[in-house]
């Protein structure tokens, strides 16, 4: 054994209490290190685009992620997903990584809240094992029981009773029957029931063949008593062999009992499959609506795809999901070569299955109840609402209730932390696409909890997304107690209460993009906000901050008014929306903020002014909309999802700067149209990495090897193309430009000019114009929308609606985007903000908040004004936070 020096001991013990990241060049970053505590919550904040997830989620995450796979078999290795290694020299003292992101539910219909948090999967544990089954058609009770259970059944009800054992044959089936009744009585048996009356099968007759019947045979004639119970035995057995297991006992007043030792009806003997976990769900054959095949609605098509392999064999690669019935959202006027690439996106309302109405299950399934409830039912009601479904029922020391016990116990725990993330008005069979981005993290991250899991790295991006400033503190005690198990957490937050709670901050910048990747400071709360390079630092400590307007728009008069909307939770609520002011829309999550704008008003007025297909929640009507020409929903979708799409196709830039490129002398004389310019198509891309500017090597077990492409060395063009320029600039070297960059180079053409400086202004100077859509943020895309929308020439009587616009934005992005958002309305439009964020509300001119709680306990307004007027609604839990933020300021009308 080696002896340390002491200090030497002690510096590795130091050592162990930190991951250390030495050299992380991924994307932005520059050559950083950085020591990250364990099992300490650490904070990685900056602006948009300063390399918070490159370090965050890129690269620490990244490492831990692959590194325990590696430590997995091959053939184990070859159903995972698996990382790429990052750019950096080491990192040491990592452990297994878990990502709590806003894209890690995924966009499978067959995805639930329920499925995704295991509570769906206790719930049909519960049901397989305490759930009665009752037969479809009659509703009665379907049980199976033992011959032992049988007699005694019988003995305890009829003791000293006369009665006829029966086997019942047939039930209402069509025949002669004659061969039938010449077997019976060869075997001994004299007579039959047949159709309510009894024959002697010696003198039996052909019945009509045409007519349904029913008949029992009768096994036996007994008066009960104790010297019978052997008799009788025997005969139940006897019974039971000639019905297939069930058997029927008659008294001389008619009374029928039927008894099975399979799960059947006793009246029409509907038989039911054992009761087990697969039947209750609708991903698996067993368990999925015949109809539908468990997605619910009618509207989807399944589609498996399949990779070929090299010796004829098929591999499931992956399932796609087709709508049958489209509706392309409205609201673009711009020729299809404008928006190549772009990915439609559209609405549509998926009607539900006809046979199973919507609940996935085949009528089994359905018909298994628990406390009166079946699953389904139990799936429909909200995270509070079967909470307290399971809290009130009776506590009764039965066989039924001991085992229930357990499985109830898991159940609750599970709703409880959903409750407590913020989630309790989401229903268990509420679709995972439906969830927000904010939703869907905090619902993972309520999985999270419930699974017990110790030294694990846990890497969040902003769980406060979408939350209201009331639930913040519920959601950072559940990350402390993660925390506190004994679990690392790093969070990639702009929340100012996140941020403050925070046992450790490491702030990124100076700036976006090129000009970030740099640590600019690093420390707790306080040495954060001492340090005067820290931008982050400085709106903490209140140095910095977004100042209120001096002055409230009064608007133009106009208004538009929806009256009675009452979809989902909403009740009947009367939507007055003043024209030609900055409007936010508040309330705590699931209070009906995007029910009343998004799903009945955006849709109301797309259908009035674009003919959208959509179908608006219900609503009486309205009246005003001739006030406005256009209404544009800019929201937080991806807005494109190959690698292939890029924001500048999006925001209609990179068409015009290929027909710059076509329109040059050179290119004109060699035939080259905007087509050649495009890395997409044939006739300008490389052919040899098909314009992907990287070739994959396939490893086989192993995980696949990406390499440049030694053709184009990565610049995505055929050499004929990179050889016309622009100013001494190919295509591809416009495509590595920085919209900052090419705004100079650009500056004598105006149309792309007017483009770029709009990206400019939306903050996204930093971003490249060949990035790849898919590596962009939520808050990006938005702002990469919002920047289509400020390149167009506006009418001035347009209504913009935002959903939460502040996503993924730091204190500084927030105050450039007010700025934005003023200058929209300052021309006359009418902008309507959903929005948390109370540096945003504040700058509002009226404020519309819904509530007072989420899901049925909200639906209503609860107030509405100017921000000073607002902060007195006594209901208001928004009020009650505003009024922190709300600092003197004369405000004149």
């Amino acid at each position: 054994m080696i002896n340390l020096p002491k200090n030497e001991k002690q510096k590795n013990s130091n050592n162990n209490d930190f991951i250390t990241v030495v050299g992380a060049r991924e994307h932005n970053l520059k050559n950083l290190r950085v020591q990250v505590p364990k099992n300490k919550i650490t904070v990685f904040t900056g602006l948009s685009g300063s390399g918070k997830s490159s370090l965050a989620f890129d690269t620490i995450y990244a490492e831990g992620q692959r590194r325990y796979i590696e430590s997995l078999s091959s053939y184990a290795r070859n159903f995972l997903e698996q990382l790429k290694k990052p750019e950096m020299d080491s990192i040491t003292g990592i452990t297994p990584a878990i990502a709590i992101d806003q894209k890690s539910v995924g966009t499978n219909p067959r995805s639930t809240v329920g499925t995704v948090t295991e509570i769906y999967d206790y719930l049909r544990l519960l049901f397989a094992r305490v759930g009665e089954p009752l037969c479809p058609q009659h509703k009665l009770p379907v049980t199976s029981q033992s011959p032992q259970q049988i007699l005694e059944d019988i003995v305890r009800n009829l003791n000293g009773k006369k009665f006829y054992l029966l086997a019942p044959m047939a039930q209402g089936k069509k025949g002669e029957f004659l061969n039938e009744f010449q077997k019976w009585a060869k075997k001994g048996f004299v007579k039959a029931k047949v159709d309510g009356a009894f024959i002697d099968l010696e003198k039996a007759n052909k019945l009509a063949k045409t007519k349904a019947h029913n008949i029992d045979l009768v096994v036996d004639q007994i008066i009960m008593n104790e010297s019978m119970k052997a008799r009788l035995s025997e005969s139940i057995h006897l019974a039971l062999s000639m019905a297939h297991g069930n058997v029927v006992v008659e008294t001389l007043k008619e009374e029928r009992f039927n008894y099975s030792i399979h799960s059947t009806c006793p009246s029409c003997g509907f038989s039911f499959p054992n009761l087990e976990p697969r039947l209750f769900s609708f991903n698996n054959p067993r368990g999925a609506c015949l109809t539908c095949h468990g997605l619910g609605t009618l509207d989807l098509i399944e589609e498996e795809q399949y990779d070929e392999g090299e010796v004829g064999g098929r591999k499931l690669q992956n399932i796609k999901y087709h709508i049958v019935k489209s509706a392309a959202k409205p609201g673009s006027s711009e020729s299809s070569s404008e928006v190549e690439n772009e990915e439609e996106e559209f609405e549509i309302d998926l009607t539900a299955c006809p046979d199973c109405n919507g609940s996935r299950l085949r009528p089994e399934a359905r018909n298994v109840i628990f406390c009166s409830k079946n699953i389904s039912e139990l799936s429909q009601l909200s995270a509070k609402e079967l909470f307290s479904w399971f809290q009130n029922l009776p506590k009764q020391k039965t066989k039924t209730n001991l085992v229930a016990e357990k499985i109830i116990t898991q159940i609750m725990q599970r709703l409880d932390y959903l409750i407590r993330v913020g989630t309790g008005y989401l229903s268990v069979d509420r679709p995972a696409v439906t969830l927000s981005g904010g939703e869907a993290q905090r619902i993972r991250l309520a999985s999270q909890v419930g699974s017990s899991l110790i030294g694990v790295l846990y890497v969040m991006d902003e769980p406060s997304i979408g939350l209201h400033p009331r639930d913040h503190h519920r959601l950072l005690e559940i990350i402390k107690e993660l925390k506190d198990r004994g679990n690392t957490i790093l969070l990639v937050e702009h929340d100012e209460d996140t941020i403050r709670s925070a046992d450790f901050i490491v702030d990124l910048g100076p700036r976006a993009g090129s000009l970030g990747g740099e640590i600019t400071a690093q420390g707790t709360c306080d040495e954060i906000m001492r340090n005067p390079r820290s931008l982050t630092g400085q709106y903490l400590s209140g140095t910095k901050r977004i100042e209120i307007p001096n002055k409230i728009r009064s608007g133009n008069g106009h208004s538009i008014n929806l009256i009675g909307a009452r979809g989902n939770n909403l009740k009947s609520v009367n939507l007055i929306l003043p024209l030609g002011k900055f409007i936010a829309v508040t309330g705590v999550s699931g209070s009906g903020k995007s029910t009343l704008i998004i799903d009945t008003l955006y849709r109301v007025l797309a259908q009035k002014l674009y003919k959208s297909t959509a179908q608006p929640k219900p609503f009486d009507h309205v009246n005003g909309i001739d006030k406005i020409d256009k209404v544009i929903d800019i929201n937080q979708k991806p807005i494109g999802r190959t690698p292939r799409s890029t924001p500048a196709t999006y925001v209609g830039l990179f068409p015009l700067i290929r027909d710059l490129f076509a329109q040059l002398p050179e290119a004109k004389v060699r035939g080259y149209k905007p087509g050649h310019f495009s890395f997409n198509v044939k006739g300008g891309r490389c052919e040899a990495c098909l314009g992907h500017g990287q070739v994959r090597i396939e490893m086989h077990f192993l995980s696949d090897v990406y390499v440049q492409c030694d053709t184009c060395q990565g610049r995505r063009y055929s050499r004929e193309i990179l050889n016309i320029k622009f100013k001494n600039k190919s295509i591809a070297d416009v495509l590595e430009m920085t919209v900052g960059e090419a705004t100079d180079f650009f500056r004598n053409q105006a149309s792309i000019h007017r483009k770029l400086e709009t990206l400019h202004r939306v903050g996204l100077d930093y971003m490249t114009l060949g990035q790849s859509s898919t590596t962009i943020s939520g808050g990006e895309a938005q702002r990469v929308k919002l920047s289509k929308e400020l390149s167009r020439r506006g009418t001035g009587a347009t209504l913009y609606i935002l959903d939460e616009p502040t996503t993924g934005l730091h204190f500084d992005d927030i105050r450039k985007l007010v700025e934005i958002l003023h200058e929209l309305v300052d021309q006359g439009n009418t902008l309507l903000v959903i929005e948390h964020n109370l540096d945003v509300v504040k700058c509002a001119d009226h404020i519309i908040d819904l509530g007072p709680d989420g899901g049925d306990e909200g639906g209503m307004i609860v107030g509405e004004g100017d921000p000073r007027t607002f902060c007195n609604t006594v209901k208001s839990e928004t009020a009650r936070f505003l009024k922190k933020v709300m600092i003197p300021n004369s405000v004149k009308k």
